[in-house]
């Protein structure tokens, strides 16, 4: 048997090989930098690649297959195709091939030009390529082919090949790496899975939490429900959900974000799916049943960002939570869109039916596919790997909460008092939205649920713009603090410019642009305070998280149940003119002592 080769030592150009064809599957050329590889695939999917390198040229080995008449460039990095080449080249053969330690002597009948790789091989076996402690397997003899050093096309020249002495067909291999060659979706960055999976998980929280928001118009004609036991019932999701902010920060702290944040997600949804059966009971059970629901959601933004801040080097730490809370905006476009026709066509149990029963799929992707570190993944690749940990801080256990002296650092209580700040004016948005859209711009039920889908998905998109400019400033030299101050002026002044505005507007049409351009201006926050609890604290992001979130949920708490008896004694006006304060408040605290530095280590 013989074998021959092209290899070009500057463009890595395709090689030829030619045997016995041998089996059902198809070989195509690779080529990374400068190193060159054959490609096993059945059909569209690569199951394995042999990588070969040698002094003066690149050697590629092959499996079975009919022929080759595609070189495929990739890049040496990410291991992604660049380009495709078609070059009518044929690639036939039927043996694993195996470098010697003879390789490389001038050919004499050549001259100086050509080198010669040394062979020997052997005929295929049902294992594929021969591993390199097959001793068993490996001959004294080789084949030895000549290899030029430039490239040539099959069609124009012809390359000799010398026949082993007794005609062994054993094979020997050296300085190669074998991997496994999967398809283009196991290659997604693991990150980023991690990422997405969050944002599944805010998605079906403001999905699961909104509703409410919606189905409490049919609920209050139902029960006889006046203004201010409406307040109370919104108000008593906070209840739960404070309980579980800090303690849910320290479980994940401990106890690693994957664990805790799929309990809150089951947790939550169960809830959800009783929350009809309890209104039906009385009022106590459904504002307790309200309230388990909170303990449920209160875990997930401590668990999500003690998750990120393992997962997510610095540089991409803005756009990454961006991406996790538009999951909340896009949630609350999802169930104020679905509620009405759900609560129309089915009735309003149906919404917490519908909504708590999507937990239980999540719940199946995330017990597969996520993890509390990198540490903890066998499956995340070294390349990953080493990009994340050097982008992020070390991840050791904590095991004490240094509560002295996170509490005696002024950055942190800018974070309590921006974030009770600006929480006020949004949770009365999430929450009241709808009653405003029905009582004073006499929306119906159905237009009032579609028309609070316009201002969360500015917010949708605004998070992610904000997300990318953060990260971009950051990327160009801008300090940390400076971007972090930069767009918690814009989260906190936007919404207050044009809650204002609210007041002087005559039409329903400029009222919804009004709030979508607040709630668009407010979700520049995301790359503000809420990307702040990793810059201070990273090994306590998800402690300072849960710290900051529980006075934001305390604002969420008082807002929504002080707006019920603002309205038995007021207007909207006064319900808008608190909250524009308290963002400005906010401003003046947050550009006075934040910072984007470390100040916890």
């Amino acid at each position: 048997m013989a074998i021959g080769g092209l290899i070009s030592n500057r463009n890595f150009g395709s090689f030829i090989c030619s045997g016995k064809v041998c089996g059902g599957e198809q070989a195509i050329l690779l080529h990374k930098g400068e190193r060159s590889a054959v490609a096993v695939v059945h059909g569209n999917m690569f199951y394995r690649k042999l990588w070969s390198q040698t002094i003066n040229g690149f050697v590629s080995g092959c499996s079975y297959g009919p022929s080759l008449r595609t070189t495929v460039y990739l890049d040496e990095k990410t291991l992604k195709p660049m380009s495709v080449s078609p070059n009518g080249r044929q690639l036939i053969s039927s043996m694993s091939l195996r470098h010697c330690e003879k390789s490389h002597r001038v050919y004499p009948q050549q001259g100086s030009r050509g080198s010669l790789g040394c062979y020997s091989f052997s005929s295929p076996l049902p294992g594929g390529w021969l591993e390199p402690g097959d001793k068993d397997r490996i001959g004294k003899n080789s084949t030895c082919a000549y290899y030029k050093s430039e490239e040539y096309d099959i069609t124009e020249a012809k390359v000799d090949s010398l026949p082993s002495p007794d005609g062994t067909n054993e094979a020997v291999l050296v300085e190669r790496d074998m991997q496994e060659a999967v398809p283009w979706w196991q290659n997604f960055p693991k990150r980023w899975v991690i990422v997405l999976l969050c944002f599944a998980a805010f998605l079906l929280c403001n999905m699961d939490r909104v509703n409410m928001s919606i189905a409490i118009l049919p609920m209050s004609k139902e029960f006889n429900w006046n203004s201010a036991t409406v307040g109370l019932i919104q108000s008593s999701f906070f209840w739960g959900y404070l309980l579980t902010q800090i303690l849910g920060g320290i479980w994940a702290d401990k106890f690693g974000g994957k664990l805790v944040l799929g309990f809150g997600v089951i947790w939550w949804s169960v809830a959800t799916i009783l929350t009809p059966i309890a209104a039906r009971i009385g009022l106590p059970f459904l504002l307790i049943m309200r309230a388990f629901m909170g303990i449920g959601e209160g875990v997930a933004m401590p668990a999500m960002n003690n998750l990120l801040s393992k997962w997510i080097p610095v540089s991409e730490r803005s756009r990454s939570l961006a991406l996790v809370y538009s999951g909340m905006y896009l949630g609350s476009v999802t169930g104020l869109a679905l509620s009405p026709i759900l609560i129309h066509k089915f009735g309003w149990p149906s919404v917490f039916f519908s909504f708590g029963s999507l937990g239980s799929i999540w719940f199946a992707l995330w017990l597969r596919k996520a993890y509390s570190s990198p540490k903890e993944d066998p499956e995340l690749s070294k390349e990953e790997k080493k990009l994340i940990m050097g982008g992020s801080i070390s991840k050791e256990p904590v095991k004490v909460i240094p509560w002295r002296l996170i509490l005696s650092k002024a950055p942190v209580w800018a974070l309590i008092i921006s974030h009770f700040c600006h929480n006020w004016g949004t949770f009365i948005l999430l929450t009241w939205m709808p009653t405003y859209y029905n009582q004073v711009l006499k929306f119906n039920l159905t237009e009032s649920g579609l028309l609070c889908v316009l201002p969360w998905l500015t917010m949708a998109a605004f998070a992610n713009i904000g997300g990318w400019i953060a990260d971009t400033l950051v990327s160009k030299g801008l300090s940390i603090t400076a971007v972090r101050k930069i767009m918690q002026s814009i989260g906190f002044l936007g919404p207050a410019f044009f809650l204002t505005q609210l007041s002087h507007v005559r039409t329903p049409a400029l009222a919804v642009l009004c709030m979508a351009c607040s709630q668009g201006s407010d979700a520049f926050s995301q790359s503000g305070l809420y990307s702040n609890h990793q810059d201070i604290g990273p090994r306590y992001a998800g402690v300072l998280l849960g710290l900051s979130n529980t006075a934001g949920v305390l604002a969420g708490v008082f807002g929504t149940a002080a707006t019920g008896y603002i309205l038995q004694r007021g207007s909207w006006d006064d319900v808008f003119k608190v909250s524009v304060a308290l963002y400005i408040i906010g401003t003046l605290v947050w550009n006075l002592f934040s910072t984007g530095e470390k100040v916890l280590d």
